[in-house]
C-alpha cells in the first residue's frame, strides 16, 4: 500500500511514513523510498551550496570587470549570498567537505553568467576561480575596488 501512495500522493504518504516511525512500526515503514528521500534531501542541500556559490561568484565577476554598473542591486546580492550561504554551512557543516568541488563547478556557471550578462568577452574572465572561499565570503572583499 504505502508504495502505491508514494507514487500516487506524495504528501499522504510522508505523512503516513512520519507516523509509523514515530510509532516505532518499521516493518510497516516503506524504508527504500524513505531512504532514497533522505539521500535526495542531501542532494537538495549540495544543489544549494552550488546555486548560492553560482549567484555569488557570478556577481563578485560583474562587479570586478564592470566597476561602472555597480550598484545598490549588485551589493545587496552579494552581502544576501555570503550570509546565507554562511548559514547553509553553518546548518550543514558537512559540505565544508565539498567546497573544493562545488566552488569549481559554480565558477565554471557563473563564467558562463557573467559573459552573457557583461558581453565581454568570455577571455576576460580567469577559467579557474581567483579568489579564495575565504575571500569569497569575506564581507570586506570587493574585487577590482
Amino acid at each position: 500500500m504505502s508504495a502505491n501512495l508514494y507514487d500516487q500522493d506524495f504528501y499522504a504518504w510522508a505523512n503516513e511514513q512520519a507516523g509509523l516511525l514515530r510509532a516505532g512500526k518499521l516493518t510497516q515503514a516503506d524504508i527504500e523510498h524513505i531512504a532514497e528521500e533522505i539521500e535526495s534531501m542531501g542532494k537538495t542541500e549540495k544543489r544549494e551550496l552550488t546555486s548560492r556559490l553560482t549567484v555569488l561568484l557570478a556577481h563578485l565577476l560583474k562587479w570586478e570587470y564592470q566597476p561602472g554598473r555597480r550598484g545598490a542591486s549588485w551589493e545587496v546580492t552579494i552581502s544576501n549570498q555570503r550570509r546565507d550561504l554562511a548559514v547553509h554551512l553553518t546548518d550543514n557543516p558537512s559540505l565544508k567537505s565539498k567546497l573544493p568541488e562545488a566552488i569549481a563547478y559554480a565558477y565554471n556557471n557563473a563564467r558562463g553568467e557573467a559573459y552573457a550578462e557583461t558581453g565581454l568577452p568570455k577571455a576576460t574572465f580567469p577559467a579557474t576561480c581567483p579568489w579564495s572561499f575565504e575571500q569569497v565570503m569575506d564581507e570586506n572583499f570587493w574585487p577590482g575596488s
